[in-house]
């Protein structure tokens, strides 16, 4: 774990509200695993008061750490208007990451909306299992370029909500549709996104037996577990009561999370 303060090389939009920062942190990026996540203070000084916790959506040319967000608040708003050669203050890499897929499976990787960003990643470094990533946005404006976060030799299946572009529908569906069609696909499910998507993608690995890590989305204050701010409720009565998304994961086994209260 590095903390220390580092110059952005590039801060460009891929996609209607969201961009992509590279930031030159040889140190963090030689130590970076996919799933896990670095804490930026993202202003001036100690305004806003808080890091913010981001998927590692990459590590180019092994020196420069790569972030994928969307604006959605003051601090991300901050963001979007930062120069290459600003400096900002970096933490990380934090948590725990992904796994290999077990013997025998192939990835299924699903993404919803911004939660791409440490699939992205996930699937540059399994280029050898040739990985199915479907994604799934609101609508085609939202939709990430898959050249822009350096997404290549997967195949790529899009979901849109609206149908414009892509499969209509929500992502989970069109993974349902894709596991369907072939009723010995055994892969391993590999997932990001908002808690709802997560919580039905977990119950179709259930019902068929599939391995799932999904890495959370979680508010955090800290990143190290100190304050106890990112809790998530075990599924395994008998040993821990609840995880730390900063320290056990983000990264879970989807049998582990007890997704009736998450």
């Amino acid at each position: 774990m590095i903390d220390e303060t580092v110059a952005i090389a590039f801060n460009e939009p891929v996609a209607d509200a969201t961009f992509l920062m590279g930031l030159n942190a040889p140190r963090i990026a030689s130590g970076a695993i996919p799933g896990q996540f670095v804490m930026l203070r993202v202003g001036p000084a100690h305004d806003p008061l808080l890091r913010r916790p981001f998927s590692i959506c990459g590590i180019r040319h092994a020196a420069l750490v790569l972030i994928l967000y969307k604006v959605v608040g003051r601090g991300t708003a901050l963001m979007s208007g930062a120069a290459p050669g600003q400096r900002m203050t970096v933490l990380g890499p934090l948590g725990r990451g992904f796994s290999r897929p077990l013997p025998g499976r192939k990835p299924l990787l699903v993404a919803g909306g911004i939660g791409i960003a440490p699939l992205v990643f996930l699937a540059q470094t399994l280029q050898d299992y040739s990985p199915v990533f479907l994604a799934g946005f609101r609508c085609a404006a939202e939709v990430v370029s898959s050249e822009k976060v350096g997404l290549s030799g997967v195949n790529l299946r899009l979901a849109t909500d609206d149908g414009s572009t892509g499969f209509r529908g929500y992502v989970t569906e069109l993974m349902a549709s894709w596991l369907g069609r072939d009723a010995e696909n055994s892969p391993e499910v590999y997932a990001c996104g908002p808690s709802a998507m997560l919580k039905q993608i977990a119950g179709l690995t259930a019902q068929r037996g599939l391995p799932g890590q999904m890495s959370l989305e979680a508010y955090m204050a800290c990143g190290l577990g100190a304050c106890q701010g990112c809790a998530i409720k075990s599924s395994d009565q008998d040993k821990l009561t609840y995880y730390l998304a900063c320290r056990d994961g983000p990264v879970f086994n989807a049998r582990t999370i007890d997704w009736e209260v998450l």
